[in-house]
């Protein structure tokens, strides 16, 4: 419930009354003393949901900008009369009023805003270094982005130009300080003890989250966005929904910076295209949102104007989404390819083995070293394989290739195929009898080989 204060312009205080009449509303009159421009003040309850009605209709009945209307939040209101005016206002919508001053107080002074965004970013390159979700997290807290990222949506919905400029401003200047912060301490470190010489961060699956992007990081974003324009327009939760929108932004700027530190360009570009992704995702989701639910211009007039520039700005979002999300659809399918490839050839191997079913012989590991970026620039996949194997027995020379063979065949694929052998020992108390050789199966690559093998 809100609880509005209206000062009434002289010589319109029975249009005032009248208005307020015909909304159902009960109000109390006390007249004014003070300015001689105000003949009266007019005080009323009336539910969120109905602010806005009620407004529109006072400045029908001569209520202008130069008066003065202050909304105040109730925590109680006690009366018989209230489920009468819910229910000729329902809903939970907050009015165009209450939205532009929310928007103004999320947006901070610009020194508070790059103060706590270059902290949030110090902390966010160190979990990331440390490979640490909770430092990461932590670094969220403090991020001040959902200001900005609302306040640009807001100005443009009530067609204030100068709140939308700072929003994008301060969105596009924050975040590109937060890739220099990250990347000076990047820089700054390696100089350093602090981390190994030798870091590859491309290694650190923190970085490798953030620079191996694809449709449900857009997921991500335009949840955000729209969590926190619910959170605006009702009034909860907004500094919880903040966190969501960092965690969006901020781990990849840090990682982008990093690896302009670590001089990745590969690491740099695919994070920052996370970055953009997720903060058109974000601008979008909040902007349609908010025109969806009917907020228009302070000033009536202008609604046709605005709803001409929202349309225009949502099709360029749009379009700037559809063409950066190439980049997240290659890399959502060549990260299947490449997973689906390694899981296909562990179970393969596997297999082979099982049916081998050669005593003292065991598969100890197989990796598979193939990347999204191996199948955009047409490189094999690397296969490692590792068998233990007891000590009278000898190893055949040509094993990594019947695997090369197979696989190739079973994948319509080349592969580059490396065996390795280490010396297996079985605890029992009676040892086993020396294998006589490499069982044979038909077709895998222990189907013996005129001459076969035999142990030394």
């Amino acid at each position: 419930m809100r609880l509005i204060q209206v000062l009434i312009p002289e010589g319109t205080r029975e249009s005032v009354l009248t208005a307020l009449d015909e909304q159902g509303v009960d109000y109390a009159v006390f007249d004014e003393v003070g300015r001689g421009d105000f003949e009266a003040m007019v005080q009323f309850p009336v539910p969120p949901s109905g602010v806005e009605t009620v407004m529109d209709s006072l400045v029908d009945a001569g209520v202008k900008e130069g008066s003065y209307t202050i909304i105040l939040p109730t925590e109680t209101v006690v009366s018989e009369r209230l489920s009468a005016l819910i229910e000729r206002f329902p809903g939970l919508r907050i009015s165009r009023e209450e939205l532009y001053a929310r928007a103004q107080d999320l947006a901070p002074a610009n020194s508070t805003f790059f103060a706590f965004l270059i902290l949030s970013t110090v902390i966010a390159t160190t979990g990331l270094l440390l490979d640490s979700a909770a430092t990461i997290i932590g670094a969220m807290v403090v991020a001040p982005l959902m200001g900005p990222a609302i306040s640009a949506s807001v100005g443009t919905i009530l067609d204030d130009p100068k709140m939308t400029r700072r929003g994008v401003t301060l969105q596009v200047t924050g975040l590109l300080a937060a890739i220099a912060t990250a990347a000076i301490m990047g820089f700054l470190l390696q100089q350093t003890i602090l981390i190994p010489p030798d870091l590859d961060i491309r290694t650190i699956p923190q970085v490798v989250e953030r620079t191996s992007p694809n449709f449900l990081s857009l997921f991500l974003a335009l949840g955000s966005g729209l969590a926190g324009a619910i959170s605006i327009m009702r009034g909860a939760g907004s500094a919880l929904v903040g966190v969501a929108i960092a965690v969006a932004l901020i781990p990849p700027a840090a990682t982008s910076g990093l690896g302009l530190a670590f001089g990745l360009p590969g690491v740099a570009i695919s994070a920052a295209i996370l970055v953009l992704v997720n903060l058109l995702a974000i601008n979008i989701s909040a902007l349609v949102l908010f025109y969806w639910s009917g907020f228009k211009p302070l000033e009536a007039g202008q609604f046709e104007g605005v709803r001409s520039n929202v349309f225009t700005r949502i099709v360029t979002i749009a379009i700037a989404i559809a063409v950066l999300s190439i980049v997240l659809g290659a890399v959502t399918w060549t990260t299947f390819q490449t997973e689906s490839f390694e899981q296909q050839t562990k179970t393969a191997i596997q297999q082979d083995f099982d049916e081998a079913n050669i005593e003292g012989v065991e598969l100890v590991e197989v990796t598979v070293d193939y990347t999204p970026t191996d199948i955009l620039l047409g490189n094999e996949p690397e296969v490692n394989i590792l068998i233990g194997i007891p000590r009278n027995v000898e190893a055949p020379p040509d094993l990594a290739q019947r695997f090369d063979d197979q696989l190739t065949e079973r994948f319509g694929r080349d592969v580059y195929v490396r065996v390795g052998f280490v010396e297996a020992q079985l605890s029992e108390e009676e040892p086993p009898s020396p294998p006589l050789g490499w069982p044979s199966i038909a077709d895998g690559p222990f189907a013996t080989r005129q001459g076969g093998y035999s142990p030394t």
